[in-house]
């Protein structure tokens, strides 16, 4: 019965464990990419093949962004940088990022991370996050004016503003203005901080003689099905908190679903991808209108999320104004806690996808955070936080260990009484039971050390894989990513081989490294320390359990099997001792 419930316990384990990424992990396969690139209406008035929108209250909408602009669309030899260089544009300099605001239309379309590269190699590309229409995949945020169809002339994607200055940066704001000719001045003022927030104030001044209702919004616009991971513990797509509630929305449900709108007042909304995020942030003391939208003409899918606010009428000789801010950079979880307490973006951290066990997952981010700037390094910040969590559940281990030690004394009884009754199962459980209760042994203290820990180890999973403070993180030798899965392979034998290492696609757990394989033999010395079931089919079952679990780690993240090494390594020495004050014999019975 004991050795029933601790291979069903295990067998739990497994399925928690490891069901998300066996069953759930599938890449995500985007839909054709290319062709013409249909215009959309930049004046708010849709074609007649457009995409159907959700308007706004009173049926004033939010333009759609992908109009026609004076740069035609790139063809295909036409590179980023010389899309960008065919235009006016107001640059952008910052310790964080680089680019420009380009004056035709006033997007923020040219974002590159300076302090992030595509790879661990320092001469490796930087990050590109935000690029212009004519580019393969645009991709930019906009602020913007429409009526509740007055028919005034107001500033689109065609329109081009005029600078007084020629970089933004922390230190130099920067103002666009455009005048429609007929008494509507805009202005819209740019200002950015040290890191990734831009504070965008929009005013309109009325010098006409007649009153008009104008209503400001925000978007951002993305062309193209990004490549995603695909996790299901993972959300890369369009999100947002409203009303303090964060709503996910994938690329794909948007495609299939249609568009979805919300009403608040505050929150913030966007698209992100793993380590990356655009996100719009409204004045969070005024209601808006929030819109997620998907185009998919002429094979190119286009996605939107935008908002609007209220209109504000404006009588002969006024102006209004409203300030919002958009984030455009690095999913940096104390960042985002800064911009949360210090402009009250509500649950900006929710940017970062803690997932269900977020009251357990944040805290250990905060531990291993605070231990590596101590230390200086996320590897050993792993390894002293695995001896806290192993102090923290000692009590409950001794336990567990200290039952685990009654119960290898009794193997020699349950063989015993195996022999005597193997073929009267039900006497055979009823002499194990009185067994147990004249010794006071508990056959299933012994599993939960495994099942307490498992929340533990999945958080821990989730810090590892959802936040930028880990990627790219060192540790020692070959490990020069706690993110990534070990670099080595058994198939170059860790790189003595002429070869490299071979790309095997859905055979990739092959690819054993040296940090799995030795998570794998540390697991098997564990389980030499426990009872050894009786039964020759269940003994079998154990045996194979460091081999199942040291090839379903291979792709694992580093750092989680280190983790794991390292945690198996500290239970082997603990249940070792305990073994041996109870006058336990090690190995086999």
């Amino acid at each position: 019965m004991d050795q029933k419930n601790l291979i069903l316990a295990i067998v739990l384990s497994v399925a928690i464990l490891f069901g998300f990424q066996i069953f759930f992990g599938e890449q995500y396969v985007a839909p054709p990419q290319g062709g013409p690139d249909a215009p959309l209406s930049a004046d708010g008035t849709a074609p007649p093949t457009a995409a159907p929108t959700a308007a706004a209250p009173g049926g004033v909408s939010v333009p759609t962004a992908g109009g026609t602009t004076a740069i035609p669309a790139a063809p295909a030899e036409l590179t980023r940088a010389e899309v960008i260089g065919k235009g006016a544009r107001v640059a952008i300099e910052s310790p964080t990022l680089r680019g420009s605001i380009s004056l035709l239309g006033a997007r923020v379309d040219d974002l590159v991370l300076t302090r992030y590269r595509e790879t661990i190699e320092p001469d490796s590309d930087e990050i590109v996050l935000l690029s212009p229409q004519g580019t393969d995949k645009p991709y930019f945020a906009d602020f913007g004016w429409t009526d509740a169809g007055s028919g005034a002339s107001l500033p689109n994607a065609e329109t081009l503003w005029q600078a007084d200055a020629s970089v933004l940066s922390p230190d130099q704001p920067v103002t666009l203005s455009w005048d429609n000719g007929a008494g509507l001045r805009f202005e819209t003022l740019y200002k950015i901080d040290e890191n990734y927030l831009f504070t965008v104030t929009q005013r309109v001044f009325n010098s006409s003689s007649s009153a008009i209702t104008l209503l400001p919004y925000g978007l951002v616009s993305r062309t193209g099905t990004p490549d995603i991971l695909g996790f299901y513990i993972l959300h890369e797509g369009l999100l947002g908190v409203f009303d303090e509630t964060l709503t996910e929305i994938d690329y794909s449900d948007l495609s299939d679903d249609g568009p979805v709108q919300k009403e608040t007042t505050g929150g913030w909304l966007g698209i992100t991808d793993k380590y990356w995020l655009v996100a719009l942030v409204p004045d969070q003391k005024r209601p808006i209108s929030a819109r997620f939208l998907h185009d998919g003409r002429s094979g190119v899918d286009k996605y939107q999320t935008d908002f609007l606010y209220p209109g504000a009428t404006l009588q002969p000789g006024a102006a209004t104004e409203v300030t919002s801010s958009l984030f455009a950079g690095a999913k940096k979880v104390l960042l985002l806690d800064d911009y949360e307490a210090e402009q009250g973006i509500a649950r900006f951290d929710l940017a970062v996808d803690f997932g269900w066990f977020y009251f357990l997952t944040k805290p250990l981010f905060y531990a291993l955070h605070y231990l590596a700037e101590k230390i200086g390094n996320f590897g050993i910040a792993i390894l002293i936080l695995t001896v806290g969590i192993k102090l923290l559940f000692f009590p409950l281990a001794n336990k567990s260990y200290a039952a685990m030690a009654k119960m290898r004394k009794l193997q020699p009884e349950q063989v015993k009484l195996k022999e005597r009754f193997g073929d009267d199962k039900q006497r055979m459980n009823q002499e194990m039971m009185a067994l147990y209760k004249k010794e006071g042994a508990n056959p299933l203290a012994g599993c939960l050390p495994v099942v307490v820990q498992i929340p533990v180890f999945f958080a821990l999973y989730k810090v590892m894989f959802v936040t930028i403070e880990m990627r790219h993180a060192p540790f020692f030798g070959w490990i020069q990513d706690l993110s990534a899965s070990d670099p080595t392979s058994i198939l170059n034998a860790f790189g003595l081989m002429p070869w490299g290492v071979p790309a095997l696609g859905a055979l990739e757990p092959l690819n054993l490294g040296v940090w799995p394989i030795a998570m794998g033999i540390t697991m098997f010395l564990q389980q030499r320390l426990n009872p050894q079931p009786p039964d020759p089919v269940q003994a079998k079952i154990f045996l194979f359990m460091p081999i199942i679990f040291t090839f379903l780690l291979a792709q694992f993240p580093a750092g989680l099997v280190i983790y794991w090494t390292w945690n198996n390594m500290l239970s082997i020495a603990q249940q070792y001792v305990i073994m041996r004050r109870h006058g336990v014999r090690i190995g086999r019975t």
